[in-house]
């Protein structure tokens, strides 16, 4: 008998009885569904954390103060021995601009209140050079970025961020141009960056950005730089890092022997980082979604030894009229296969709606993977194969005579 024959007596019993069906192919619907969604979940969660540190900056580097010993104490170096200065950042772009350098800028950071009228807000001061916005991917929306003259002179110039415009000047007032007090230290406002969102650490937009001498000098009264902000050329971060730590080890004068006082953060650590953490999260979603696979598969095996039972006498006379027990056997085969399959076409279109319901009415990050929806439809196939695969057996080594008995 042809393969379309089976196909045909298939779908034949399976509508014959279509609650039964349907009841059998829960499990498969749920099982595939709840797969697809959970890869959907966790590569739609990498995605956005990827995006988030992207937009963090452009292959960005940060160099900090401490080394990877037990005396460091924190990514800002805070009580080991400040041994950058802000004239490497000028060292680095002279030494590598050539090899895998596009800026560098020195930094510090702060947090200080900052008041405008009646309107006081604490808000995180960034100290940097002309280069921050090139570094970190910063377009300024309003008036302009701060010069190398200013930086120089220690002006009390300030960039703001977007979210502390929203909360110092609540009226709608043009900051450009105001003079705000960071502290009890007047600046005059040159520029309102572009709204840049969410970032891995937080609101992008809650800072003001200001020249770091007048930062680290008059606004936090010390006379080091804490990192030194660093923009890798394309695909060559792990270059920048290995070039960078050679040039600061020979102006440190370090032997060979002596551990680097300085410790980087790049960005491609952080996606790596994120990619393998959401990995590990999509595995471990799937394997816990295709619990419901296994069920569903034990449901159709189930059913389909019933059925077996049910029509065994239908079974006695095909054997009787000249059927082979290969033909039994794959018309059952064929049977569990079509209702395993046919669940899991359910479960891709339960899946694709649950994404898209979530991607449009929540904050939960999904995407439909199309590699997901093939692995769902390959895992019910081999499901209603294995699952099937007893009772078909069963079926074909039953006795032609006591079949034909069977009341």
């Amino acid at each position: 008998m042809a393969y379309f024959e089976f196909i045909k007596l298939a779908l034949f019993a399976i509508t014959r009885n279509k609650t039964r069906a349907f009841l059998t192919m829960l499990g498969i619907i749920i099982g595939v569904g709840s797969v697809i969604a959970m890869i959907g979940i966790g590569e739609g969660s990498k995605r956005a954390s990827v995006a988030l540190i992207e937009n963090m900056g452009s292959n960005m580097l940060m160099i900090f103060n401490g080394g990877g010993g037990k005396s460091n104490m924190g990514p800002m170096g805070m009580g080991s021995i400040e041994v950058l200065r802000d004239d490497d950042a000028q060292l680095i772009m002279n030494e590598l601009s050539k090899t895998s350098v596009v800026a560098a800028t020195p930094a510090v950071r702060t947090n200080r209140p900052v008041v405008f009228q009646n309107n006081n807000y604490l808000t995180q001061i960034s100290g940097a050079g002309p280069e921050f916005g090139q570094i970190r991917g910063w377009e300024v929306a309003k008036g302009r970025f701060f010069t190398d003259s200013e930086v120089k002179g220690q002006a009390k110039v300030c960039v703001l961020g977007q979210s502390v415009v929203d909360n110092i000047f609540p009226n709608g007032e043009e900051p450009v141009g105001q003079t705000i007090r960071i502290g009890k230290m007047p600046f005059e406002v040159v520029g309102v960056l572009e709204k840049k969102g969410a970032g891995l650490m937080g609101d992008q937009d809650d800072l003001i950005v200001a020249p770091y001498t007048t930062v680290m000098r008059k606004v936090m009264g010390r006379d080091r730089i804490q990192q030194i902000l660093v923009s890798a050329q394309e695909g060559k971060g792990d270059q920048a890092e290995a070039e960078i730590t050679a040039l600061l080890r020979q102006r440190l004068r370090l032997s060979p022997k002596d551990e680097n006082p300085f410790q980087f953060r790049k960005q491609d650590d952080w996606i790596k980082m994120q990619e393998q953490q959401a990995g590990v999260l999509t595995a471990f979603l799937a394997m816990a979604a295709s619990i419901s696979l296994v069920v569903g598969g034990i449901g159709i095996s189930n059913i389909m030894l019933v059925s077996v039972t049910e029509r065994t006498r239908e079974i006695g006379v095909r054997r009787a009229l000249g059927a082979t027990k290969k033909s039994v056997l794959w018309q059952f085969l064929t049977e569990a296969i079509v209702l395993s399959f046919l669940g899991g076409l359910m479960g891709i279109a339960l899946a694709v709606l649950t994404i898209t319901m979530l991607a449009n009415f929540s904050t939960i990050p999904a995407v439909t993977e199309s590699w997901a929806v093939f692995l769902g439809l390959g895992f019910s196939g081999i499901v209603g194969v294995l699952a099937g695969f007893l009772p078909a057996l069963k079926a074909a080594k039953l006795d032609v005579i006591d079949a034909l008995r069977y009341e």
